[in-house]
């Protein structure tokens, strides 16, 4: 691994963003190295996406973070959005990785995701790690939080689209081996 390299996956929705840091995960496991961190995975209901799970990565324990069913004071356009699932399984999954973990993932900094104050702290911790990072960022979102990632020095931002989402994960472990930036 190289430095403490920290990419931020970007992308139009459905562009594969969350395809390429499974894949790039999967690729870093491979060369036995501890990821940690939280990812967010759809459910699906007769092939219409309803809602997401919020996912410890390391643990693999889920929740319903967000759904169309759900009654919350937070929405974010159909779905409504448990904070408390986000910060029982994903802040907390973000700050275990920060401690133990070689590669943090986050999977999304989103719309639905920074209404959580305890989330937007546990990403600026997780920016802070001596820790190789890697995470998906909503493309157009004018959050200061993804602002102020997006301005970062340290992070490099790579877009994803439908016709490089095959290749970009191979690139992305090229950068974090140190072999091209």
């Amino acid at each position: 691994m190289g430095e403490a390299i920290k990419i931020g996956i970007t992308g139009l929705p459905n562009a594969g963003k969350t395809y390429a840091l499974l894949k790039v995960i999967e690729m870093l496991e491979a060369s036995e190295l501890k990821v940690g961190g939280m990812i967010t995975e759809p459910i699906m209901e007769d092939d219409k996406r309803v809602g997401f799970y919020v996912m410890d990565w390391a643990t693999q324990e889920k929740q319903v973070f967000a759904h169309e069913d759900l009654e919350s004071k937070f929405m974010v356009g159909d779905y409504g959005i448990d904070l408390t699932a986000l910060e029982n399984i994903g802040v907390k999954a973000l700050r275990t990785a920060a401690a133990e973990a070689e590669v943090i993932v986050i999977d999304e900094v989103g719309k639905m995701e920074i209404e959580c104050d305890s989330f937007v702290d546990a990403v600026k911790e997780a920016l802070e790690a001596d820790k190789p990072l890697l995470l998906t960022l909503h493309k157009k979102s004018r959050n200061p939080l993804l602002q102020d990632i997006r301005r970062r020095d340290d992070v490099r931002i790579l877009e994803v689209t439908p016709v490089n989402r095959d290749l970009l994960p191979y690139k992305i472990v090229k950068i974090m081996q140190g072999e091209i930036w």
